[in-house]
């Protein structure tokens, strides 16, 4: 299967039409670099990304607008960040789903910011200047995720439910998902996700 990487380079921009209905516009790259653009959606699984957005993705921890146009936007620097990082790209695909809808402006009550609502903290802790440039906010979630799966022993329900509630409210907790209501129903909806994800990654 083509990357995700070389078979799109960008997302144009999406397209108002009457009433609710979008057109999304996509901006592929050829082997000669040549720019073509088209409305189609199925594009190496994009079509599944954009059907799970439109399901799960109104209920992100932001309660953030939805962007659908920022799955192929942003797909490149999701694949470099989870190349960079060895993070399962589909991972990466499912938090920033859960958390924010694919929306880079987003921000949570709390103060969670960009696709992958870094907290300030966060943020400062992996070098983050603007959280709310994409790719600085991807880089540095995505970093996160690993130090989270390394300090867990690559427990993935376990780094899941640490970047929802923080670390030590794992440990707090001995090490155990901790009986938070969010972070109870974020951790599966999460793994869901993921799953979900995997299929086309």
């Amino acid at each position: 299967m083509t990357t995700l990487r070389t078979i799109i380079a960008s997302i144009a921009f999406g397209l108002a039409l009457e009433g609710p209905a979008v057109a999304d516009v996509y901006a592929n790259v050829d082997a000669q670099g040549i720019k073509h653009y088209t409305n189609q959606t199925d594009l190496d699984g994009y079509q599944l990304i954009i059907a799970v957005l439109k399901d799960e993705g109104v209920d992100n921890r932001a309660h953030a607008e939805p962007v659908v146009a920022s799955v192929a936007r942003y797909a490149p620097q999701i694949e470099a960040a989870a190349e960079k990082f060895s993070v399962d790209k589909a991972l990466v695909h499912a938090v920033i789903t859960a958390e924010s809808g694919y929306n880079p402006a987003a921000v949570s009550r709390a103060g969670a910011r960009g696709l992958m609502q870094l907290m300030p903290q966060t943020a400062k802790r992996y070098g983050v200047g603007d959280v709310f440039d994409p790719e600085q906010n991807i880089h540095g979630g995505v970093h996160y995720l690993r130090d989270l799966l390394d300090r867990f022993n690559n427990n993935l329900e376990l780094a899941v439910a640490a970047y929802n509630a923080g670390e030590n409210a794992v440990a707090k907790h001995g090490g155990h998902v901790p009986p938070y209501r969010e972070t109870r129903a974020y951790v599966p909806k999460v793994l869901a996700l993921y799953d979900r994800y995997r299929q086309v990654m």
